[in-house]
């Protein structure tokens, strides 16, 4: 792994399906529901989310309460019971998930950090994976985003094709809605 120092970006991203715009969230819908449109995203067959598997949407409720759970241990202070995904920096690789991928970028600045955590990589991965790294199943706080990236780097720099891991991108979650809405980022009552 290449640790060689990276400039710490100073914003965060959202990627998304152009039609469908940012900030579309499984997660904030009641299960039967978020299932019936990820079911229907299969039926469709593009890109990424339709290769989900069948408990995907279980796990992903799990990891998202546990997330949640260490970052408060951390002193974080969410203010959604799910948090909105975004990345540290950008990744070109998640905009390939998407039949018309669009982005978005936010300054970190924007945030109260006490209402973002980190996991380094997908949380997926970085919170089920077993395979000894120290970073696996941990939550990050933004202050401790200086020494996440001295000590591991930017994942889509040293693992842009992905041949070295899991890790892709850092994940950041927003556990906040009020940042995103005075940007006009949110579209409320719209189905993902």
């Amino acid at each position: 792994m290449d640790t060689t120092p990276t400039p710490l970006p100073n914003f965060l991203s959202h990627y998304y399906e152009t039609a469908r715009g940012p900030f579309r969230n499984l997660s904030t819908l009641p299960p039967e529901q978020a299932e019936q449109v990820l079911e229907h995203i299969r039926r469709a067959g593009a890109g990424f989310a339709s290769k989900r598997a069948a408990d995907y949407l279980a796990i992903r409720r799990d990891l998202e309460q546990r997330i949640r759970a260490l970052f408060i241990t951390k002193g974080g202070q969410p203010r959604r019971d799910t948090p909105h995904y975004m990345i540290v920096g950008t990744c070109d690789w998640v905009k390939t998930w998407y039949e018309y991928g669009a982005d978005v970028r936010v300054p970190l600045a924007e945030f109260d950090p006490a209402a973002v955590s980190l996991t380094y990589g997908d949380s997926f991965p970085a919170m089920r994976y077993a395979d000894g790294k120290p970073y696996r199943g941990q939550v990050y706080t933004l202050d401790d985003l200086p020494d996440l990236v001295r000590q591991y780097g930017l994942p889509q720099v040293w693992n842009s094709d992905g041949k070295s891991g899991p890790e892709r991108y850092i994940e950041a979650q927003v556990w906040d809605d009020e940042p995103l809405r005075s940007l006009g980022l949110l579209q409320e009552g719209s189905i993902p």
